[in-house]
């Protein structure tokens, strides 16, 4: 099918001539072409769906053999340099090229560049075909996903789902901010960064797709890749948007078999209701056997077939994650309570207890786990497990009495030094236990509202379970907010402690802190809140992880973006955005006001709080916030802040003011229903966040 171009077409080469072009570019960059695709398709298709659907896209640009194979003049050829833009080559995985097409020879590496009008023809249909997968007709139902997302396409993958390779934080907070824009803003950002063209190349093509606004979609991508554009570029470089390199998880298993008893039982029916005779029936009934044959297709998991770290790896191993835990506790030879725990993880019975993290799934593993631990510990016989890949799972059944087991399942992919350091064992309603890290060297208890007292020692058994910790209170008086201060071995890293929470998961919660932006320096990273400014900073701010509690979180910092002179001739105040990330991703902030305080530990003022946001992470730098302050002299004023990039704020609405620089006061009633904006270095206008 000839793509109509605005540009004037040159002569149809010969048919045969014209595919053989394509099928040789589609060839030569089908990982290229396929990763563009994953970036623009939407990611509320799924991570399986849009591997397939990438995959599917890619396949279907190359036109058949019998169409006109035109050889047009492409838009978006231009580059910001006019170097060659490098070409990965196909990683093994899913299919690195469609079936019954040949590999391309030797010596197309890496270094070579996309060029010619064959690619750029190709990139241009595969650009359209996903864009299709967000355009809806006017009469299309809403609920209903888009018309070309519903077209039957191959490959087909059955009893399998795929999943590109998991990325870090950064990873997941970029993707997060893609799914909040539509296509058109993630064609441009990938047509950047993934194919070199500058903005007016980008225009240009996005223009050539037929979408409605090009220019604004290259703006908002320019923002969405600012401050740090080649990391971003890499990240989109990365596995985590590499649909041709995957890993595999099975499909819901148990479901799937009664899928398959209720087609064998309709099919049973139907020769019934056929009138067939009485001996065939009865031989095509299923039997005793079948079923208990069917029974036996669900995986077995046998303890024999636990994987098991030995006890020293961990110091010699480049991956400090769950893969280097041995096995410890008490009973780690103990089959009959390793098998009970397998079964309760393989089909939980109706007495077991299963709790699940948001975001994990608790379906059984695709391979034998690797167990962490398995002993006694409160009453009760706990067995810690890993699958391999994302998940943490807890057994624990009473020793005595008629309590119920438990089955608790945490997402804990891609944990590291300080994420993957601890572990609950055990949680009582005052207090909990943890299974520490192999490479834990100390490990103290402190309080974070007393940030002027030390760490008291945390005394930890051979088998690497920590005696008794406080556990944050859930309700009622917020006095105390115990904390673990760990230390990791000298063979991992050199004199690094950091602190963990526990927010009631499996996983203790790692905190950090971001210090106030230096004049003229560079803006800061997270560090770890362990110095006396992060410590007074958490001492006002601990109380808020209460509404943290039970939500999957990796780890939570404090940025303190803003100080701020009040007026009145009064104190400094700060200003503080607290940012919690989830193991699945998505990212909750609270900015907090930090008032002149009586006491270091009295509490900040939330002033903001937004749920599934980019804000206050490497995808959202800047912030802008406000409140209603009253002075000592009674007077009320609104104060707001921003980060370090906003250069005028802007009041509007029941008061009006502006003011230069990254704070602003004016005077206002009390329940002054006042706008704020922000302008930024680059131009750009910044809402104030609620």
């Amino acid at each position: 099918m000839p793509i109509h171009q605005p540009q004037q077409q040159t002569d149809a080469l010969p048919d045969r001539t014209g595919v053989q072009q394509a099928e040789a570019a589609l060839v030569e960059h089908y990982p290229r072409l396929v990763r563009l695709a994953y970036v623009v398709l939407p990611p509320t298709l799924g991570r399986h769906r849009r591997v397939l659907a990438a995959h599917a896209v890619v396949q279907r640009a190359l036109p058949a053999a019998g169409s006109r194979a035109r050889s047009p003049r492409v838009p978006g050829q231009s580059r910001r340099s006019g170097a060659p833009v490098g070409v990965e080559s196909a990683p093994v995985g899913v299919e690195s090229a469609p079936e019954g097409v040949e590999r391309p020879p030797e010596g197309s590496g890496p270094d070579q560049a996309p060029s010619g009008t064959a690619y750029g023809w190709m990139r241009l249909r595969v650009l359209r075909t996903a864009l299709a997968y967000e355009r809806r007709p006017r009469w299309w139902p809403g609920r209903l996903p888009a018309p070309a997302a519903l077209r039957p396409a191959v490959p087909v993958v059955w009893g399998l789902r795929l999943f590109p390779r998991a990325g870090g934080v950064d990873e997941l907070a970029l993707d997060r901010a893609l799914s909040t824009v539509s296509g058109a803003v993630r064609a441009a950002l990938a047509l950047q960064l993934l194919e070199g063209l500058d903005e007016s190349g980008a225009r240009e093509l996005l223009a050539a797709v037929a979408v409605a606004d090009p220019a604004d979609a290259v703006r908002r991508a320019a923002r969405l890749g600012r401050p740090d554009r080649s990391g971003a570029q890499a990240m989109l470089r990365s596995g985590e948007f590499d649909p041709c390199t995957v890993q595999t998880r099975p499909s819901d298993l148990l479901r799937r078999r009664h899928r398959v008893r209720a087609v064998a039982v309709a099919a049973a029916l139907c020769v019934v209701a056929g009138g067939l005779a009485v001996a065939v029936d009865a031989g095509t009934r299923p039997t005793g056997d079948d079923r208990n044959r069917a029974g036996a297709a669900a995986p077995a998991f046998d303890p024999a077939g636990l994987l098991r770290t030995a006890a020293e790896r961990w110091a010699d191993t480049s991956r400090v994650d769950f893969t280097a835990w041995p096995a410890r506790g008490g009973r780690t030879g103990d089959g009959e309570l390793l098998g009970r725990a397998l079964r309760a993880w393989s089909g939980p019975p109706g007495t077991v207890r299963v709790s699940t993290t948001p975001g994990t799934v608790a379906v059984p593993p695709a391979q034998p786990p690797r167990l962490l631990f398995a002993g006694e510990v409160d009453g009760a016989a706990v067995v810690l497990f890993h699958d391999g890949g994302v998940r943490v799972v807890r057994y624990a059944e009473p020793l005595s009495g008629s309590g119920r087991a438990a089955l608790d399942f945490a997402r804990m992919d891609d944990a590291d030094v300080t994420s993957g350091a601890a572990v609950v064992v055990s949680r009582t309603a005052d207090s909990a236990r943890f299974l520490l890290a192999p490479w834990i060297a100390g490990s103290t208890t402190r309080d974070l509202l007393a940030p002027n007292t030390p760490g008291q020692p945390l005394e930890v058994g051979r088998d690497g379970v920590t005696a008794p910790v406080p556990r944050p209170a859930a309700g009622g008086a917020c006095d105390s907010w115990p904390v673990l201060q760990l230390r990791s071995s000298g063979k991992i890293v050199e004199k690094h402690a950091f602190l963990v929470t526990d927010l009631g998961d499996l996983a203790p919660a790692h905190l950090t802190y971001t210090p106030k932006p230096g004049r003229g320096a560079p803006a800061r990273q997270p560090r770890e809140a362990t110095g006396t400014e992060a410590l007074l900073a958490w001492a006002r701010t601990a109380c808020s992880l209460r509404t943290l509690s039970g939500s999957g979180v990796r780890a939570v910092n404090n940025w303190a973006f803003a100080e701020q002179k009040l007026p009145e001739g009064g104190a400094s105040a700060g200003w503080l955005c607290t940012r919690a990330d989830t193991w699945r991703g998505p990212g909750r902030v609270l900015v907090q006001f930090l008032g002149p305080a009586g006491s270091p530990t009295d509490p900040a003022a939330v002033v903001a709080d937004r749920d599934d946001t980019a804000l206050c992470s490497r995808f959202g730098q800047h912030v802008l916030a406000g409140t209603h302050w009253k002075a000592a002299s009674g007077r009320w004023y609104v104060l707001a802040a921003g980060s370090r990039a906003v250069t005028r704020i802007e009041a509007t609405g029941t008061v009006r003011g502006a003011a230069g620089g990254p704070t602003f006061a004016v005077r206002a009633p009390r329940d002054a229903d006042v706008e704020l904006t922000a302008s930024l270095r680059g131009g750009e206008k910044l809402a104030a966040v609620r």
